[in-house]
């Protein structure tokens, strides 16, 4: 039975109980007096707090202990007691049974409804998926059901409707708001051969796009399945919490056994009385807050994060960010634009670029792309070549025109001749932050291209956000150590370790780790290892497949300020689950001795039934801590502060 109707059920039948209480010293009775109480107690104990006795003897029999045996014990020993005494004529307290039962659901009906509230950032997401879309079929658009879009379908798009799927427009141009997946609230202008988001909104142009990605495939769909999985994850620290609760079940049974004897037996107070502190310390330390405040702020907190386009896939993440010394970056793509241009060529233009463009002409490196781009505009026709070969790190060497040539990095060269003037050309374009390519043939080289990849115009701003927050910054990039230095320079990354080969950034994270923990920030497919490395990955969200998979944070936007952004939710999110828990702790420690009776020389008592409402508003008031991360301002370069 759900626990909103146990819960009426509880209070329906507990109302009349609550009647006598109050009208009592007016001279009304409850008809029937105690053996209505007893039914009505009975109905309470069978219907409504049966599930904490199942759930309680289930863990006795694995001889471990849970939050629901200390609600089992008050209130079944508040009940048969009650029976014991009806029979012998003496004072009953059904009416605590049946309060307990009742405050106790009513702090589960709190948390299930805030729970459902905090977690209302997953289906706000699964609500903005399009319904249908204009597919076209034999040059005629026809309008279908979501789920008929395949892979390859060319779709239509009007001005303000919602695009149905990812894909890459193939006609037309228009702004989108994709504020909904990316939280950039600037709708940002498309054209023929960009991305598009499902479920985005189109602005006032017409487009056409070819479907990429349809279905569970989608950027929507992938970001609702990690938003989900990180509500459902446990960070480590909830483990401290269970164990903590194994222990303290068993104490608090001590307790209440000590509380009894010690009034009975040693003070000499009445069994009934002695029963009453005793239920009260057993419900009053129902450690339920304890239990609520690690899941109830993780879900929270991934939930807003998502909003603001940053995906932390789960709470293990939220702890580890809470100790990050250092943050290492990636270059290319990264720090960079990633879409390098040709800014110099040195020597004979045609010839140098019809060797570099004929051997690259296959690749699919970022610099090869730039020169082959140069190529084209420049007219340049290119050549075939036999024996190609691939030199990792360094280069390609194939034959052309019957003569070996090259292109590559100056760790080719040590087997060709180079003037002096060209190296020296070489060496003040690095200076400049520039890559540079030696193309040569037979056994010289015959003229350099210098390639840029510009900073993103944010970098510099996200670096200094870190660096604000006390956090240390390297680069790490198989770029040479000039050129990578010269970027550093111009964005303030702290220190560069340059010339690594893909298959060792790896090895120099965990070199770093030696000194402390390390988030990793980059988006390519040799990114991966040192995602997974790192103690934490964080993915730019135009990264490839494997890169966004293999990140803890996915950063949807591909804003690098957003590095900073997600460290501060993080931490806020983890600062929030240690404040939950200190609260949780501290009811408990404070409620004990006054449910205890330690007080009740100057009148401070709790009985049983104010024990269960307290307990109820305290496991409320550990939500509401949760729920009001909502709240909390989240900006760059924030303090770690609430």
């Amino acid at each position: 039975m759900a626990i909103t109707s146990r819960f009426w059920i509880s209070l329906i039948l507990s109302l009349p109980m609550l009647a006598e209480m109050i009208l009592h010293p007016l001279g009304w009775m409850l008809p029937g007096g105690e053996w209505t109480m007893f039914v009505l107690t009975t109905i309470i104990m069978v219907v409504s707090a049966g599930p904490f006795w199942q759930s309680a003897w289930a863990s006795f029999k694995k001889h471990h202990s849970n939050m629901d045996t200390l609600v089992a014990i008050g209130t079944a020993t508040a009940y048969f007691y009650s029976v014991y005494a009806m029979i012998t004529h003496q004072a009953v307290f059904f009416e605590s049974a049946a309060f307990v039962t009742t405050f106790v659901l009513l702090g589960q009906v709190f948390e299930e409804r805030m729970r459902n509230n905090a977690s209302n950032a997953v289906e706000k997401l699964v609500n903005l998926q399009a319904k249908k879309a204009t597919v076209m079929r034999n040059g005629e658009p026809v309008s279908v059901p979501l789920s008929e879009v395949a892979v390859g379908d060319v779709i239509r798009v009007k001005p303000g409707e919602k695009i149905a799927v990812d894909g890459v427009i193939t006609k037309g141009n228009s702004a989108i708001d994709e504020s909904m997946v990316t939280g950039e609230s600037m709708p940002v202008e498309k054209r023929v051969g960009d991305h598009v988001i499902g479920s985005t909104v189109n602005g006032n142009g017409a487009l056409m796009f070819k479907a990429e990605k349809v279905g569970k495939d989608t950027m929507l769909s992938q970001i609702v399945t990690l938003v989900k999985k990180a509500q459902n994850s446990h960070a480590p620290i909830q483990k401290l919490t269970d164990r903590v609760s194994n222990i303290f079940v068993p104490i608090v049974l001590i307790v209440a056994i000590l509380t009894f004897l010690v009034w009975y037996v040693l003070i000499g107070t009445s069994m009934a009385s002695a029963l009453i502190f005793a239920v009260s310390v057993v419900v009053i330390a129902c450690p339920c807050a304890l239990g609520l405040a690690t899941p109830t702020a993780l879900m929270v907190g991934t939930g807003r994060s998502a909003k603001m386009g940053i995906l932390i896939k789960n709470g293990e993440v939220l702890e580890a960010v809470n100790d990050i010394t250092t943050v290492v970056f990636d270059k290319t793509g990264t720090i960079t634009k990633g879409t390098p241009e040709v800014t110099d060529i040195v020597g004979d233009q045609k010839r140098v670029l019809t060797l570099a463009a004929s051997l690259e002409a296959d690749s699919e490196h970022p610099l090869a792309a730039a020169i082959l781009t140069k190529a084209q505009t420049a007219g340049v026709a290119v050549k075939p070549v036999t024996s190609f070969q691939a030199v990792e790190g360094q280069g390609v060497k194939a034959v052309i025109d019957g003569q070996t040539a090259f292109v590559g990095n100056d760790k080719l060269l040590a087997d060709f001749s180079v003037t002096p003037d060209l190296r020296k050309r070489a060496a003040k374009l690095q200076l400049a932050a520039k890559t540079v390519v030696f193309i040569g043939i037979g056994s010289r080289v015959v003229g350099l291209i210098a390639i840029q990849d510009a900073p993103k115009s944010t970098s510099k701003e996200a670096i200094t956000a870190l660096k604000t927050r006390g956090l240390k910054t390297v680069m790490l990039t198989g770029d040479n150590q000039q050129v990578a230095q010269a970027i550093a320079e111009r964005v303030g990354i702290d220190s560069v370790i340059a010339d690594v080969l893909p298959a060792d950034k790896a090895t120099h994270v965990r070199e770093l780790q030696k000194t402390g923990k390390v988030a990793f920030v980059g988006d390519g497919i040799n990114d991966a290892p040192a995602l997974t490395t790192a103690d934490v990955g964080i993915a730019m969200g135009s990264g490839t497949d494997i890169a966004i998979e293999s990140g803890g944070i996915v950063l949807v936007k591909n804003d690098l300020r957003d590095v900073d952004r997600a460290l501060a939710i993080s931490r806020k999110t983890f600062n929030r689950i240690k404040l939950n828990l200190f609260w949780a702790f501290i009811y408990n420690v404070l409620g004990i001795p006054v449910a205890a009776g330690v007080f009740y020389g100057i009148g401070l008592t709790l009985s049983p039934e104010l024990a269960g409402l307290a307990m109820a508003f305290s496991s409320l008031s550990v939500v509401t801590s949760s729920v009001l991360l909502n709240r909390v301002k989240i900006t760059r370069s924030a303090t770690n502060t609430f």
